[in-house]
Parts: structure tokens; sequence; C-alpha cells
């Protein structure tokens, strides 16, 4: 391992995996550039960090902000790719619009943003792209036909994309978390379990992030799965009350 101080662009850092992510980098003395729909809602402040609003839902914001950040941060060298949400239903429950901006925010925007940094990316010494993916990327399940889509079209761009970067210093890491306690739950029917080794923590995640950075230059580490050791998921029911599946 070598500490390295990068500086670090992270999607979705106002909450979850992304906040987790954005506080382990700025304790590891890295410079982190943040991005949220709200720059309001980064509350607390901190000397190493900066805050951009973006929204992957309007495609049409992606490249003018990736050029101002790579005008105001000529050093930047690393992104992780943390932002995305979750819808599950049946395929006849998902209006177009809706299957439209599920791929667009968890697929098509994170390739687009990558597109647009790439090129300067390419000629720096030293970059990693890191994308946070999921479980869902690994196999399809009923009730996640377009969420599985989005993460395993994200899966398959990560493989092409390292394979077309071999040649340069950009690496590129792929990291699937099964459930994470995060907000990602708040809207939807289900959650992990409560108990200790029923869900991850997105420390955990910012972990495998950490360890990507500190890698050896010789070295790429390609993708990391995370699971947590005993998977139960719990159901809301009508009345509000969880009802519980291994």
């Amino acid at each position: 391992m070598h500490a390295i101080t990068r500086t670090v662009l992270v999607t979705g850092a106002s909450s979850g995996i992304g906040q987790a992510v954005a506080r382990r980098l700025l304790a590891e003395g890295h410079h982190v550039i943040g991005t949220a729909r709200d720059c309001g809602s980064f509350v607390k402040r901190h000397p190493r960090f900066g805050c951009y609003a973006l929204d992957l839902a309007k495609p049409e914001t992606i490249a003018p902000l990736a050029r101002q950040l790579q005008q105001d941060f000529p050093e930047l060298d690393t992104v992780v790719f943390c932002a995305g949400y979750g819808q599950f239903g049946s395929l006849e429950q998902f209006s177009y619009r809706q299957i439209e901006e599920l791929m667009m925010v968890n697929f098509t925007a994170q390739a687009m943003l990558t597109r647009a940094l790439l090129p300067k990316l390419k000629h720096l010494p030293r970059c990693n792209l890191v994308y946070i993916g999921s479980e869902a990327a690994l196999l399809g399940r009923r009730q996640g036909s377009i969420y599985c889509a989005s993460k395993f079209a994200l899966r398959g761009f990560t493989q092409a994309l390292r394979d077309e970067c071999g040649t340069s210093c950009v690496r590129v890491t792929l990291i699937n978390p099964g459930m994470v306690q995060t907000p990602f739950f708040d809207k939807l029917s289900f959650r992990p379990g409560e108990e200790s080794g029923q869900f991850l923590q997105a420390d955990d995640v910012a972990d495998a992030v950490s360890y990507v950075l500190q890698a050896g230059e010789h070295m790429v580490v390609e993708e990391i799965n995370l699971n947590p050791v005993n998977k139960v998921v719990r159901f809301k029911g009508k009345n509000g009350a969880d009802k519980n599946k291994d």
C-alpha cells in the first residue's frame, strides 16, 4: 500500500455510501470534490472539500460541469461514482419515463461523465475510476428488471472500459455491495435485517474504496463483491410491520 494524496471527485456525496466515502478520503488527507443535486445538503464544511451541484437526471449539465471541474482542479485524478437510486417492481409497473430516468441516473449519466473527463485523465501519471455497482449486477431477480439492467450495464461498461484503458494510467474498478444500511431503502418496500451481520455499513464500502486507491501502481483491483454474513430482507407490510425473508 502507498499513501498518496489524491484529488477525488465523489458523486452522490451528500448521503449514504457517497458521504461515507467522502468522509473517509478527507480523513486520509485527500482533497475531495463532492457533487449532489443540492449543495445545501452538505451541512459541515472542510478545508479540503468543495461541492458542486449535479443532477444526473439532467444529462445536458454533465459535460459543462466536467469542463469546469477540470479547469478548477487540474490535479483531479480520481472519480468515485456513488450516485444512484433504487426503484423496484414488475416491468408493467414502470412508466416509460421511470425506465428512462432510472437507466439515466444509474448508468447512462455515469458513462457520459466518464466520457467528458477521460481525455484529460488519460494524460495524468496516475488515475482511478471507481464505480459503485451492486450485487444486482451479478444476478437478475424478480421485481428488479430495470434496476438490475442498470447495474448489469454498469458492470459491462467497466469491464470494457478497463480493457480500453489498459495501456494508459487509468485503472477501472467496480465495487458491488449487497444491502447497505443507508437512506437508499427509505422509499422502498424492503430493507435489510436489523441484527449484526445482516447488513453492510456504508463505511464497509468506503474501506473498499480506500483499499483500491492505495493499491500499488503495478496492479489494478478489477472488481470487489461485498455482502453481509447473513442475508436477511425485511418487507414492509400493509400495516407498516416488517416481515423477514432469509
